[in-house]
C-alpha cells in the first residue's frame, strides 16, 4: 500500500490525513517502527490510532498516561486475590511448597495490563500510548524495553516474548521534553491544526448532511476563534460538536441570531474566562467575517 492509498483509506474512514501525517504513518508501518504524534490537545492525534484500527479491522488497545504511571499498571500485575484463594484452598488440602508457588505464579494468575495485552494478541493490534509526556521519565524506561524488543520481563515467569508485533503510535501535548531515548527510537509527525480547507473537508466527511452555506461559516468561524487569546483554544472535536449544535436548532445562518450563536458557544469555549472573553458582541464579530 502506498502512503496516497493509506491517505483514501483512512479519509474513507472519515479521518482526512495531511500529507505530512499520511507519509510518516505509511513509514511507520512498513519499517515497524513506533510513531510519536505530537501536537496541541484536540487536533486528532489520539484518532488517528482509532481509526486505523477501524480501518484495518484490528483491536485497539489503548494506554492512557499519567502522572505516577508505573509497570503494575501499564504492562502487568499479579491477580493477589486469587493467589490468595488459592494459596488457601491448596492449605486446607494440606499442600504447600514449590508446587502451590508455581501454580500461582503461573499464566493463569498473570494480569495484563495494555503493554502486555497488546505484544500478546494473536493478531498485531494498534496499541495507542496516549499524552506520553504525562508519564514521567522512569516508566519511559519501562517503554523502552517493550519498544526496543517487544518482550516484557516477569521475574517469576521470565521474559515474555512478542506473539505479534503491535502498531505503536504515541501521543504528546508538549507539556514536558520527552527522552533522547525515547524519540530515537521512534518516527516523528507534528500535527496541527488543519488549514480551513483540511478542516471542512473533515467537516463535511463526519457531517455530510450539512449545508454547504454553513459548513463553511462553522470552519470559519472556528478558524478566526483560534486566533483569540484563549486559555483552551476548541480542537477539531469542539468544532465538529458546534456543528452538531448549530444543526439540531436548526440554525441556517451564523449571523442570523446573536443571542443563539453565543448560548451555542458552550461547545467550544470550555472554561469561565474563555466565555468571559468571548462576548455576544465578540461572537458576532468573528461570525460576521466567517460568513
Amino acid at each position: 500500500m502506498t502512503w496516497t492509498n493509506l491517505q483514501s483509506t483512512l479519509g474513507g474512514q472519515g479521518y482526512i490525513a495531511s500529507d505530512d501525517l499520511s507519509v510518516a504513518l505509511h513509514l511507520a508501518l512498513a519499517l515497524g517502527r513506533p510513531l510519536l504524534l505530537e501536537g496541541a490537545a484536540g487536533v486528532g492525534k489520539t484518532e488517528i490510532a482509532r481509526t486505523l484500527s477501524a480501518a484495518r479491522g484490528t483491536k485497539l488497545i489503548r494506554l492512557q498516561c499519567y502522572e505516577g504511571l508505573d509497570a503494575s499498571q501499564a504492562i502487568y500485575e499479579w491477580n493477589y486475590q486469587r493467589q490468595l484463594l488459592t494459596i488457601r484452598a491448596a492449605a486446607e488440602d494440606g499442600e504447600t511448597g514449590k508446587t502451590v508457588e508455581d501454580r500461582i505464579f503461573s499464566r493463569d494468575f498473570l494480569l495484563e495490563r495494555p503493554l502486555l495485552a497488546a505484544i500478546t494478541q494473536s493478531t498485531p493490534p494498534v496499541l495507542l500510548i496516549d499524552e506520553i509526556d504525562r508519564a514521567d521519565e522512569e516508566f519511559e524506561a519501562y517503554l523502552l524495553e517493550v519498544l526496543s524488543d517487544y518482550q516484557v520481563s516477569v521475574p517469576e515467569l521470565g521474559t515474555i516474548t512478542a506473539t505479534s508485533k503491535p502498531i505503536v503510535i504515541l501521543t504528546s501535548n508538549g507539556t514536558r521534553d520527552l527522552s533522547d531515548a525515547l524519540r530515537r527510537r521512534c518516527l516523528y509527525s507534528y500535527v496541527g491544526y488543519p488549514d480551513i480547507q483540511t478542516e471542512l473537508a473533515i467537516l463535511r466527511a463526519r457531517c455530510p448532511q450539512i449545508e454547504a452555506r454553513l459548513g463553511e461559516q462553522v470552519v470559519g468561524f472556528v478558524q478566526k476563534l483560534r486566533g483569540e487569546e484563549l486559555e483552551k483554544t476548541p480542537g477539531i472535536a469542539e468544532m465538529l460538536d458546534f456543528a452538531a449544535a448549530l444543526m439540531g436548532l436548526g440554525i441556517a445562518d451564523l449571523t442570523a441570531d446573536p443571542a443563539v450563536l453565543h448560548a451555542t458557544l458552550t461547545t467550544l469555549l470550555k472554561t469561565q474566562s474563555d466565555r468571559a472573553q468571548v462576548s455576544p458582541e465578540v461572537a458576532a464579530r468573528i461570525a460576521g467575517k466567517a460568513a
